[in-house]
């Protein structure tokens, strides 16, 4: 959550994010508090019933895994979690699972291009809106969800007053916080694409509207333009994503996919109309061939070209679900080929510490000269009132524990007491809290030029006081979630959430 500080004298700004913590001993948490005293007795019960050379030994080993859990990398990795990382690896590879084969000559069912990995067993059906707009709706049999996806228009912030940006920022929260008041709602992110233009748009505008007795200079320079503009041109696409859960409530019955479509269609005129009071400028829902079109781009960029002559000549090129992934994929350590590209994709470890201002991500999101397609995806998982109600009162008292636990408390455990204290205000105040994350993808056609598009992307994090770390051993997952497609990552994780925070 964030918190606004008003000051009349200078740009509003934004700050005071929270990740939260659990209480324990030496900074190990719940988890490894307990492991710490539960050893700790072990080796007691060693030493009387076995001796004092084994009891040594079991303290060693004490100690070399509570010193694995406490060494930590700059993005908050310890030497267990990065250990496991690069052994889940090993196993995929040994399996073959990171290679990805379909088509006629591949491993998918009735030799179709389904999508890979996660996004593999998600189904797709169109349904129609109060307004009678067509939209998409996934289905994630996995996790029980359904996802629709809403295309949007950013006005951008060029040639704006900065009180109508706040105004803006104030009212992207306000809709963020009333998805929590949302029934069922599961999960929202918001993707931001940029790409080269290849010119066809602009083509097809130039010859529709040009007159047969324009002068030649006229016409001449026309064509000229129409030739040249696209060289260094870039479009700008922006997705919106939000999930429900298939069930009204834990235990009760899963609804199917017409069921949900109905409901759906009464809820989504109000959320575009949200949407556009955010600057996102016009809104409305992608329908089931546009949504197939941007995944089917996404997976290999060079269909784009062929997809846009396709439009600028009045034909619809007729794209089914199955159709729209790769023909082939094969993910590494450290990125993803698939098709005619090559992409990595970097996680956010660390929110921008301190204060910031409203175009913090202004040069994130845009284009770039050495990234060929670049891909932010916003990643938010929206709180019920009580169950917020419930995260800031822990999260201000595992605060409060660190900084009573010793006799000297360090600066930065005072701080996170008082900004623990004025989350809780805020959200007592009727504040939205909701838990987020980043992941940037960038593409390249060539290879040769990654090394140039992974500076870029570390220039780039640097501007916006993030830190991003490759998402290594899981590029093909991370490739997947960073499309505007709903997929919830925490649910396709084996290992509990409550066991995850409290490590």
């Amino acid at each position: 959550m964030a918190a606004v500080e008003m000051n009349h004298r200078g740009p509003r700004t934004y700050g005071n994010w929270r990740r939260p913590t659990s209480p324990g001993i030496l900074g190990l948490g719940s988890f490894g508090t307990v492991i710490l005293l539960g050893g700790l007795i072990l080796v007691v019960i060693v030493v009387m019933i076995s001796g004092l050379l084994e009891a040594v030994i079991l303290a060693g080993i004490l100690g070399l895994v509570l010193l694995a859990v406490l060494t930590k990398d700059s993005h908050g990795k310890n030497i267990l979690s990065r250990a496991g990382a690069r052994v889940a690896w090993w196993s995929a590879r040994s399996r073959g699972s990171n290679i990805y084969r379909s088509g006629p000559l591949g491993h998918a069912l009735w030799g179709t291009y389904q999508l890979p990995g996660l996004a593999a067993p998600m189904r797709l059906s169109e349904h129609t809106d109060s307004y009678g707009r067509p939209f998409a709706l996934l289905y994630t049999p996995a996790t029980s969800s359904f996802s629709l996806v809403i295309g949007t228009e950013p006005d951008g912030a060029a040639l704006v007053d900065q009180e109508q940006v706040d105004v803006w920022v104030a009212d992207w929260g306000h809709w963020l916080a009333n998805l929590g008041d949302e029934p069922g709602i599961e999960a929202a992110s918001v993707t931001i694409e940029t790409a080269p233009d290849s010119g066809t748009r602009l083509r097809r505008e130039v010859s529709m509207n040009i007159d047969d007795e324009a002068p030649a200079f006229a016409r001449q320079m026309l064509n000229e333009v129409v030739g040249r503009y696209p060289a260094g041109s870039s479009t700008v696409k922006a997705f919106v994503s939000i999930t429900f859960n298939a069930s009204h409530r834990s235990g009760s019955k899963k609804r199917q996919a017409d069921e949900m479509g109905r409901e759906l269609a009464a809820r989504l005129p109000g959320l575009t109309a949200g949407l556009q009071a955010t600057g996102a400028g016009a809104a409305h829902p992608l329908s089931a061939q546009e949504l197939c079109e941007a995944i089917r781009i996404a997976y290999d960029p060079a269909a784009a070209v062929l997809i846009d002559e396709a439009h600028a000549a009045g034909e619809i090129p007729e794209l089914t679900w199955p159709d729209v992934g790769p023909s082939a994929a094969q993910a590494s350590w450290g990125g993803y080929r698939h098709d005619s590209a090559y992409s990595c994709t970097w996680a956010m470890t660390s929110a921008p510490r301190g204060n910031v201002q409203s175009g913090v991500l202004a040069r994130l999101l845009a284009p770039h000269r050495d990234i060929a397609r670049k891909r932010v995806t916003l990643l938010y998982r929206p709180l019920d009132a009580a169950k917020a109600a419930a995260i800031v009162e822990a999260d201000l008292r595992a605060a409060e524990f660190r900084m009573t636990s010793t006799s000297k408390p360090a600066a930065r455990d005072s701080l996170a007491v008082r900004a623990a204290a004025a989350t809780a205000s805020e959200e007592a105040a009727g504040a939205g809290l909701v838990q987020f994350g980043m992941l940037v993808t960038a593409t390249v056609a060539d290879l040769d030029k990654e090394a140039d598009a992974r500076a870029a992307v570390d220039n780039l994090a640097a501007t916006a006081r993030l830190r991003l770390r490759p998402v290594y051993g899981s590029q093909d997952s991370a490739f997947a979630a960073a499309l505007p497609l709903g997929l919830v990552l925490p649910k396709h994780i084996k290992v509990p959430a409550e066991l995850r925070e409290k490590l």
